[in-house]
């Protein structure tokens, strides 16, 4: 090989060492493809022969099982008149406090006050959210939680009534701040309290979540028409009053709320 390497009329092997490892090349990377392949069809055989298994076809069916019986939870609780007012209740909760949450300061600047009055009251509304939190998820343990809920909304609406109807202040702004603090989050115990008692706990989150899906939607339209009405007319009052008129609703749709479990059907036995 060095002899034909130094002499240059001597016919070179580099070209057919070249070739050789590039086929030896080939052929490893074909080896190791087939190897893989041979590990994936492996691995499906041996998920076919795991869902075969007893204990993973009992595994399936209960899947199976649960999703079934959500779609049952879901359901019932849609065709419980209670739930139903509870859910459109909540719409409510969302309007009004997404409203206030981003449409406040620049409301309160709009007024003539500055932006520090906004953070301080946005400050005192989650300072107070702690106590009416706690305080309305102990008073639901003494009263009728609708009643609490109906008296929480009337609350909100009298509260941004006497806001809206009386000149803006730092005093007013932070006093309106405490009030409405204190009524922010204290819905959530009595409303999952209610939904716990009606249909047990088993579904609570999911029957919860759909509830809370609607306080969502209520929060979008409460950003979104706040912001739609302030570039139409220069005022955010439209809006205003549509919190208090969806509080008042929403006091009057819970006081009929039945807090009894639901009537199930019981098993057949086997």
């Amino acid at each position: 090989d060095r002899v034909a390497a130094s002499c240059p009329g001597c016919p070179s092997r580099v070209p057919a060492v070249a070739s050789g490892a590039a086929a030896a090349g080939v052929v490893r990377v074909a080896a190791r493809a087939g190897g893989e392949r041979a590990v994936v069809l492996g691995r499906r055989a041996d998920l076919a022969r795991e869902r075969t298994r007893p204990d993973c076809k009992l595994w399936h069916r209960r899947a199976a099982q649960r999703t079934d019986d959500s779609a049952l939870a879901l359901a019932e609780a849609m065709g419980h008149r209670s739930y139903v007012l509870l859910v459109l209740g909540f719409f409510t909760c969302g309007f009004q406090l997404a409203f206030i949450t981003v449409h406040m300061p620049a409301y309160l600047i709009d007024r003539g006050l500055s932006a520090q009055v906004g953070g301080w009251t946005i400050a005192v509304i989650g300072l107070f959210n702690i106590v009416g939190s706690l305080a309305s998820g102990w008073l639901g343990t003494l009263m009728p939680k609708r009643y609490l809920l109906s008296f929480i909304y009337f609350a909100r609406a009298a509260a941004v009534f006497g806001f809206i109807i009386f000149p803006v202040t730092p005093f007013s702004s932070i006093l309106f701040g405490a009030v409405m603090g204190l009524l922010w989050l204290s819905t959530v115990p009595p409303t999952n309290g209610i939904i716990a008692l009606i249909f047990g706990t088993r579904w609570l989150a999911t029957l919860a979540g759909l509830a809370f899906f609607s306080h969502q939607v209520g929060g979008f339209l409460g950003v979104w028409l706040g912001g739609v009405a302030f570039v139409r007319t220069g005022s955010y009052d439209v809006v205003w009053w549509l919190s208090i008129l969806f509080g008042v609703l929403s006091a009057v749709i819970n006081l009929p709320i039945v807090e009894k479990p639901v009537v199930r059907a019981a098993a057949a036995p086997a």
